[in-house]
């Protein structure tokens, strides 16, 4: 297995049925009282619980830097962090367990045109979809469109990877009848290492890093340049927006100054991260943490405002999903995203 695995890596979307299940979880979605009380004042903490979709890791540096800086707690905000793996990833959002989500705007689209679950990125952290193809240095595979006739490495038929080299196909104007598809775990690395494939579907901070460290040169073709797709962001359910506008606007402004503090002092939003991710007291895995973390940061710069969502990016990714059968026909995106709590 990789050494590094972003949050979207391993999702199944197991969300996504049964639809039944599904149902009754958008129901209790507009149904279940929030867990969020009251709104952010002087001498009083509001609780929220943020999810973060995975296990304690660098790439949720911004949170854990806005924490110790005390970002949320000036904002008004007692913030707890839930991290794991979920089998429906927006089950306890919906629920009512949690107020926000770290979670991409695909999956987002998707819940929502699926499932009807009312979800609402309203502050986009990463501006660039992570996913890249990397191919060998010496590949002839130069543009999506070279993909033809040639086979590529996925961990699986799911998550951002799989999302990604859909989103890269169709932007070349390439079906998967055109390419071989091979499923080979989280195994990218070594899979090129060993010529199984022609090129691997991974991280634009994670596989280059990992085979440039082995001395194996390679090349990443972007996702972004191809087919715009709408990443990671913090996702709230539309009933929490009307009910407590100011605690969104809270929690938004606070993770925001994490984000900049992250990106203007990397070094220390490492040490910082240490409190939560195992292993990164120690010096190796701190030396390799900051190399993914610096990677990282170029994936939230592009917009004009930290957390910006790009109606044309929503609309571009809204029009693929519909053609890959991702959503349900036509997805009008506007409801699932807003820069109205984004501090002004």
């Amino acid at each position: 297995m990789d050494q590094f695995v972003l949050p979207w890596a391993a999702r199944s979307r197991d969300w996504r049925a049964p639809t039944a299940m599904l149902a009754l979880i958008a129901v209790a979605a507009l149904a279940l009282p929030l867990a969020a009380c009251g709104s952010p004042g002087a001498g009083t903490l509001t609780s929220v619980t943020i999810g973060l979709t995975y296990v304690p890791d660098v790439q949720f540096a911004p949170f854990y830097v806005a924490a110790a800086k005390g970002y949320y707690r000036d904002a008004g905000l007692n913030v707890t962090f839930h991290h794991g793996i979920e089998t429906n990833e927006f089950g306890l959002l919906a629920a009512g367990k949690e107020d926000a989500i770290f979670a991409g705007g695909d999956e987002t689209l998707e819940a929502r045109s699926q499932a009807g679950i009312p979800l609402v990125d309203v502050a986009t952290i990463f501006q660039k979809y992570p996913v890249v193809l990397v191919v060998p240095a010496a590949s002839p595979i130069h543009t999506a469109a070279d993909l033809r006739g040639h086979s590529i490495g996925v961990p699986g038929p799911y998550g951002a990877t799989y999302t990604g080299l859909l989103a890269l196909l169709h932007g070349a104007g390439l079906s998967k009848t055109d390419v071989t598809i091979k499923n080979i775990g989280f195994t990218q690395v070594t899979a090129l290492l060993t010529h199984q494939v022609d090129a691997v579907m991974g991280y634009a901070n994670n596989e280059p890093i990992q085979l440039a460290a082995q001395g194996f040169a390679v090349r990443a073709i972007n996702i972004w340049d191809v087919q715009p797709l709408v990443s990671n962001g913090l996702v709230v359910l539309s009933g929490e927006l009307k009910a407590h506008p100011d605690v969104v606007k809270a929690i938004v402004k606070a993770t925001l100054q994490g984000v900049r503090e992250t990106m203007t002092n990397p070094t220390e939003a490492v040490r910082i991260s240490a409190s939560y991710v195992p292993g990164l007291d120690q010096p190796a895995k701190a030396a390799s943490a900051l190399t993914v973390l610096q990677a990282t940061i170029p994936l939230w710069q592009g917009a004009s405002q930290l957390g910006y969502n790009d109606p044309a990016t929503w609309q571009s990714m809204a029009t693929f999903l519909g053609s890959a059968g991702l959503v349900h026909g036509t997805v009008n995106p506007a409801p699932a995203f807003s820069n109205s709590y984004l501090p002004s």
